[in-house]
């Protein structure tokens, strides 16, 4: 990342990254995640020098992701951020992962005040700035948005490459049936547990579980609605993924819409790897042109987690005189209510 000192927009140098990606039905556990970033941050900062056409001596400080996440994969990450920050003789600034979404968003889109919709593997928070902090109004109760994504199609068997959110939005198109599931919003809150508890119910009830995964690698039948012997229709594995995604999604466009409604803006930033969803960006921008507003979203190079947002929000606190300790390795696994660039 290049901030010119004219004050003209930042130029992206290099945004390059190595995703770890586990076998299908399986989560990510800490360990093994982390195990994958010892294994390629020297490569990829390597790479990354190389692609941005820089040397050490043209980088100004070390930003890496202080928390929330996995504690694992932050230390990880703090080692080898503290390792490069003595090696150079730079600067170090650790960055809150939320912060760094949301400022790379504005940085892309150009959204000045807009209501940040936080959707990710993580967390799930509508979240807009008040009295120089980033403020939460409102938050999933249980489980992200991401996270249930994922679950569902680990219960399914779906492939986790290039991620299990992606897959299930490719599957999610094919389908037409819309199943009922709980719909739950609580104030400016909501709740996933029991949507996922629900679908995975009838994903087992009508044998769509993993012990079908085989029928996603190319049977025919694995999309043909076929009928109970009544008079229903039983769902198909698209039609769950279809309706999974129309019900969480309608939640988080209701909460969206309370937010803006509260904090007078008429602008809705989606951030976050879930916020790369074709259909969530559709279902938001529905909404907010009924509001007379506007919808600002970017691709997977930003939305996913990335190198970048995390330079980008690293530079802007380095420039207010920020910096982190050396001797400074604790990581955050919690997420402060607000959070201060």
């Amino acid at each position: 990342m290049l901030h010119p000192d004219d004050g003209s927009t930042p130029q992206v140098l290099a945004n390059i990254r190595h995703t770890y990606v586990s076998p299908p039905g399986e989560g990510f556990l800490p360990k093994d995640t982390a195990r994958h970033h010892r294994a390629w941050v020297v490569k990829l900062v390597k790479k990354a020098l190389k692609e941005a056409r820089l040397s050490a001596d043209d980088v100004d400080c070390i930003c890496y992701t202080k928390g929330p996440g996995m504690g694992a994969p932050l230390q990880s990450v703090a080692v080898a951020a503290r390792m490069l920050s003595l090696l150079w003789g730079k600067e170090l600034i650790g960055v809150n992962h939320c912060v760094g979404h949301i400022e790379m968003g504005r940085l892309i889109t150009g959204a000045t005040n807009p209501v940040v919709l936080y959707v990710s593997g993580g967390n799930t928070q509508v979240i807009a700035y008040s009295s120089q902090r980033y403020r939460i109004f409102g938050e999933t109760l249980d489980m992200a948005v991401g996270n249930c994504l994922d679950r569902f199609a680990r219960t399914l068997h779906i492939s986790n490459d290039p991620a299990p959110g992606y897959n299930i939005e490719q599957l999610a198109k094919k389908g037409k049936q819309l199943v009922d599931l709980p719909y739950t919003v609580k104030g400016m809150d909501c709740s996933m547990s029991g949507i996922l508890a629900a679908i995975d119910a009838l994903a087992v009830t009508h044998g769509l579980d993993g012990a079908e995964k085989e029928a996603e690698e190319g049977d025919a039948t694995a999309d043909t609605p076929m009928s109970d012997g009544v008079d229903n229709v039983k769902p198909t594995r698209a039609d769950l993924c279809f309706s999974l995604q129309e019900t969480v999604f309608s939640m988080l466009v209701e909460i969206t819409e309370r937010a803006m409604a509260h904090v007078g803006s008429k602008e809705v930033l989606i951030v976050g790897g879930v916020g790369c969803n074709e259909r969530l960006q559709e279902m938001m921008g529905i909404m907010a042109r009924d509001r007379g507003g506007s919808v600002h979203a970017t691709d997977e190079r930003f939305c996913i987690d990335n190198g970048i947002m995390i330079a980008q929000a690293g530079l802007l606190a380095y420039k207010t005189g920020f910096r982190t300790p050396l001797k400074d390795l604790r990581v955050r696994n919690d997420f402060e209510r607000t959070m201060c660039l």
